[in-house]
């Protein structure tokens, strides 16, 4: 499929590694220009080197809970290439805070919400005012499976993740008109460092084996995936691609599952 972005230039959060990698890697295979960031400087310029043979990649290393690194990063991007980005990827997110909810303090809470929902508030603010001018845009936010199906030990990132799925259907309703379609992902349990991380931990306080950890976690906690796996960042990738092309004019404040079936209700 021809998705007819070729030659625009597009920001990608979280992208050194896992899906924000793999939704960079998407891009430039249909010529999208890819600015790619994350918080640590020399992991995102590896990220881009190995990118680098699918097209023109420039990368740095910013720090977006913070008002000042989105400033670097939009200064930044505006001087990349010889065109201001309009299509904009926010993948960056962290697990935050986990545990009793009686239990979490309000530094836990905001430091979960400043990662996983005001990043996309700053980078949307500082790219949309671009998009309206040339009169096309795409934003693609990653919220979860968690924004409607919440678990109990992860409130915070339950609620931030809420948060962004509420954020991408307003900002399509106030930028709509100028040209600005934005959507976001829902993926669930996807092979990542994050998940990882989860795995890892799980298979030591089980004293299990890591694949074993994932068997068991699917039976107990995703009963609802029906593939009975992880899925893979370029089954999310692929449709991140799709969202932010021509093909998709006329999609606008979806939220995409990209789950396995994760989620157990009709609702969004």
């Amino acid at each position: 499929m021809e998705l007819g972005i070729s030659g625009r230039v597009a920001v990608v959060t979280g992208g050194d590694s896992g899906m924000g990698f793999e939704s960079a890697k998407y891009l430039l295979r249909e010529g999208v220009r890819i600015v790619l960031t994350d918080i640590e400087d020399g992991k995102v310029q590896a990220a881009a080197k190995e990118l680098a043979g699918l097209g023109e990649v420039r990368a740095i290393g910013a720090d977006l809970s913070g008002l000042q690194g989105v400033e670097t990063l939009k200064a930044f991007a505006d001087a990349a290439f010889d065109a201001r980005p309009t299509i904009l990827v926010n993948a960056a997110g962290v697990t935050g805070a986990t545990g009793d909810f009686l239990e979490l303090s309000d530094d836990d809470w905001l430091a979960t919400i400043q990662a996983d929902l005001m990043v996309a508030v700053r980078t949307a603010r500082a790219f949309i005012p671009a998009m309206r001018e040339a009169g096309w845009g795409r934003i693609v936010l990653f919220t979860s499976e968690d924004a409607v199906q919440p678990y109990v030990e992860e409130l915070p990132y339950c609620a931030a993740k809420a948060g962004l799925m509420n954020l991408a259907k307003g900002l399509s309703k106030a930028y709509g008109p100028d040209g600005v379609m934005v959507n976001s992902v829902a993926p669930a349990f996807v092979a990542t460092p994050m998940t990882d991380a989860m795995m890892e931990k799980r298979a030591e306080e089980l004293g299990v084996s890591f694949d074993e950890a994932i068997r068991s976690f699917l039976d107990e906690k995703r009963p609802g995936i029906v593939a009975k796996r992880r899925g893979r960042p370029e089954e999310v990738a692929a449709a991140v691609a799709f969202l932010c092309s021509e093909q998709a004019s006329f999609i606008t404040g979806e939220n995409l599952r990209i789950d396995g079936g994760a989620v157990l209700t009709m609702g969004s």
